[in-house]
C-alpha cells in the first residue's frame, strides 16, 4: 500500500524521462486526473488517456521530447506530503524559476496553477513543483 500517491506518480514520470520512454502509466484517482490535466495544458506532456478497467483505472501519460531527445519536464518536486502539509495564501503561492515553472496548488475551487491562483485571488495546499 502506498501512502503517498502524488510522489509516486511523480516518480514515475521522473524515472521514465530518465530511461528516455514515450509512455508512462499511472494508476487514476481524482487529484491525479487533475494534475494530468494541468501538465497537459501546460504543454509538458504530448497527450493522455484515461484507461478504464475493473479496479481504479490508469492513465496513460504520453512524454513531450524535442528533436535532440530533451524532455519538457526538467524536473519534479513534491511540496505537500502526507505528514507535512504546506499551505499558502493567495500572494504567497510560490513562482517557480520565475515563471518558466509551474506550481500544482489544490484550492477550494479546484486544482490549478500558481497563476491561476495569483488570477483568482486564492490560497491552498501547494501539491508541487514542475520546471
Amino acid at each position: 500500500m502506498l501512502t503517498d500517491q502524488i510522489a509516486d506518480m511523480f516518480n514515475r514520470i521522473r524515472n521514465a524521462v530518465q530511461a528516455r520512454k514515450r509512455t508512462v502509466d499511472v494508476p487514476a484517482n481524482k487529484l491525479k486526473k487533475e494534475i494530468t490535466r494541468i501538465l497537459f495544458e501546460n504543454h509538458f506532456i504530448s497527450k493522455y488517456a484515461f484507461v478504464e478497467d475493473e479496479k481504479q483505472g490508469t492513465i496513460k501519460i504520453l512524454l513531450k521530447y524535442d528533436d535532440s531527445m530533451r524532455n519538457s519536464i526538467q524536473g519534479l518536486k513534491r511540496v505537500s506530503t502526507p505528514g507535512r502539509k504546506k499551505y499558502s495564501g493567495a500572494g504567497g503561492v510560490p513562482k517557480v524559476l520565475n515563471g518558466m515553472g509551474i506550481a500544482i496548488v489544490s484550492t477550494s475551487k479546484g486544482v490549478m496553477t500558481d497563476k491561476d491562483c495569483r488570477k483568482m485571488n486564492v490560497g491552498g495546499e501547494v501539491i508541487g513543483l514542475i520546471w
